[in-house]
């Protein structure tokens, strides 16, 4: 039996909709994933990074509230995921895309966060 994404702690609806157009609709996919490969998944999808939805994924799949996220391992999360959006720009974009971003056409998705970087 399969539970929806929204069955784990700190995940909704929304959330459970934007996987499902990364291919992953069930909590035991996400799971199996892990938090790196299924953000991975989401940004390869198409779908707009978010620091804090990133750090919500990895506070969840471990079972622990969302905000218990803080100090150094909030830090070391930050790498990780500049390191997903820095990977998954590099190897994502086809060399069309990549002229179209030079003309100023489109551009590169960036990590986005409720608060300023320091």
């Amino acid at each position: 039996m399969s539970n929806p994404i929204s069955s784990i702690r700190n995940l909704g609806p929304a959330t459970e909709a934007h996987f499902a157009k990364a291919g992953i609709t069930t909590a035991e996919q996400l799971y199996a994933l892990g938090a790196d490969a299924a953000y991975r998944r989401w940004l390869d999808a198409g779908l707009p990074p978010h620091f804090i939805g990133y750090y919500v994924l990895v506070m969840a799949l471990q079972g622990r509230p969302w905000n218990d996220c803080k100090g150094d391992e909030k830090k070391a999360l930050r790498v990780k995921f500049d390191a997903l959006i820095t990977d998954t720009n590099a190897k994502g974009r086809s060399e069309f895309e990549a002229a179209l971003n030079m003309l100023g056409v489109i551009e590169k998705p960036q990590p986005t966060s409720s608060r300023p970087e320091k």
